[in-house]
């Protein structure tokens, strides 16, 4: 059968025109799915790990979307999901805390290469930003106006206003947003040696003792081991989402080759990046307690204006970083209603049908992009009665995507130790592909065990991590779903195809 003749339908469930031949995985098909081949409906089926059916040369799965991206937009677009440096520079705040230069240098680069490691075991087997760009545009007006009365609300409005302008663009702009990631990548390099140049020539520069060998623990934990762990956990932020490409796949040209190159490809750009910002920043932080104790509450903010002394010019190199971030939320809204479009589709969320629809003339899943950005904008809301919970939640998310990063790869690698019959990608890491899975493994389960815990002590319930309970909350919420809902309904990740018999 020439795959080439693959009659494809959409989820309306079309008759074929002739008598459909069923495709089988892995050579088993059941009775159900023999009779619904010989009443020449559409088909559903587990998906397996084959090349074929990975391949968008094959075809073997509809397209109900359409295919913007190619390699070049995808790098970007991955490099940009990231914006690691920009991210650094905004979060390093408790790296100075616990652990101090140490933890955030030596401590980066065990992230970098954990990160790698995930990355890659990811990579192969492919073959919460919108609230920090409203707080960092609040940091900048406390800059420049010195008597602004600082109001939650007013970062909930902001918040508001940026996710509008992200739903514009990912609905009414989706074919502009490969061209709207590139330009994003070239700003997201250009900018970083922008800002690089006028930090470094400008600001005082602290000793190279300080940066390399110097180590804070004011935290108040006893074990300084603890402080330096939980001060890792800064660098380690910024490295999360490089999976972002994987949920765009079916938006991308050729993916088993382009999405796990440019998720690799991301991690090594933004990596490079962020460890010379680290310590560009280091050797120009100036004043660490006047930095830790801005009144913007972004230390960043204070560094620049040590440097330059300007207002203007402290504005201008924030407004940089803003608007890099502010191009990730792109990002990050397309890639979190892909996913969340997948699930549907393969009947995994309440009203999934409702969800899984694909707009016709945009060939995006509105309804899903709606529903992430509409939950976004109801989260803003919690910030208003309380800043502690709203964090609660936003340090679920790291939480959440090294746990979802680590059980797939922990399936993959067990297959790999029992032998089993694996059928690769265009993309494989070769003899040191199950030594890397197993050090992404070990990395992923030591972030785990260190993301829950408070920034420091005595523990307070200001200060106290929730990351937790909420986790813990939500896999009991996603439990009571399976068992009330899911188990009868979600078989797995499914396509659908229809084939027609050779005359």
């Amino acid at each position: 059968m020439d795959l080439d003749a693959m009659e494809m339908r959409g989820r309306n469930g079309t008759e074929a025109t002739g008598v459909a031949s069923l495709i089988t995985v892995d050579g088993v098909k059941s009775k159900e799915e023999t009779l619904m081949a010989q009443m020449g409906k559409k088909q559903q089926f587990n998906v397996g790990t084959t090349h074929d059916l990975f391949s968008s040369e094959a075809r073997t799965f509809i397209d109900q979307v359409q295919r913007n991206f190619g390699f070049l937009s995808m790098i970007a677009f991955s490099s940009t999901l990231l914006v690691t440096w920009e991210a650094v520079g905004s979060t390093f705040q408790a790296g100075l805390v616990n652990g101090g230069p140490l933890s955030l240098v030596y401590g980066f680069l065990l992230a970098f290469v954990g990160t790698l490691a995930l990355s890659a075991s990811l990579a192969e087997m492919a073959s919460i930003a919108t609230f920090l760009v409203a707080t960092q545009i609040q940091g900048v007006i406390i800059l420049n106006h010195e008597h602004y009365d600082f109001q939650r609300w007013h970062g909930t409005l902001l918040m508001w206003a940026v996710m509008a302008l992200t739903l514009a663009l990912n609905i009414f702009g989706i074919r502009l947003l490969p061209l709207v990631e590139s330009v994003a990548g070239v700003c997201h390099i250009l900018f970083f040696f922008a800002l690089l140049i006028p930090l470094v020539y400008l600001a005082p520069q602290s000793s190279a003792s300080f940066v390399f060998a110097t180590f804070e623990n004011n935290g108040g934990w006893k074990q300084e081991g603890i402080s330096w762990c939980i001060g890792l956990l800064t660098v380690t932020f910024p490295l999360v989402g490089f999976d972002g490409t994987v949920h765009l796949s079916e938006e991308v040209q050729n993916p088993a080759t382009s999405v796990p190159r440019s998720m690799i490809l991301a991690v090594v750009i933004n990596g490079v990046l962020a460890f010379g910002w680290i310590i560009a920043l280091l050797f120009s932080v100036g004043d660490v307690d006047a930095a830790l104790e801005s009144p913007t509450g972004y230390p960043i903010i204070e560094i620049f204006y040590q440097a330059t002394g300007s207002v203007t010019a402290t504005t201008a190199m924030m407004c940089a970083i803003i608007v890099v971030a502010f191009f990730a939320v792109f990002g990050i809204l397309a890639s979190t209603s892909r996913l969340t479009w997948a699930f549907a589709r393969d009947k995994g969320l309440p009203f999934s049908n409702f969800f899984a629809y694909v707009n016709p003339y945009y060939k995006i899943p509105i309804r899903t992009i709606v529903l992430v950005g509409v939950i976004v904008c109801l989260l803003g809301l919690i910030n208003i009665a309380s800043t502690t919970a709203f964090n609660a939640i936003l340090s679920l998310a790291t939480l959440s995507l090294y746990i979802s990063y680590l059980i797939p790869i922990v399936i993959f690698a067990v297959r790999k130790i029992q032998r089993q019959p694996i059928h690769y990608g265009p993309f494989r890491l070769g003899a040191f592909g199950l030594y890397i899975n197993i050090f992404a493994v070990v990395y992923g389960v030591f972030v785990c065990i260190f993301l829950p815990f408070p920034p420091e002590q005595p523990v307070t319930e200001i200060n106290m991590n929730y990351s937790s309970p909420v986790f813990g909350f939500v896999v009991l919420f996603s439990l009571c779903d399976w068992f009330v809902r899911g188990r009868k309904r979600y078989v797995g990740p499914i396509r659908e195809v229809a084939q027609e018999e050779d005359r």
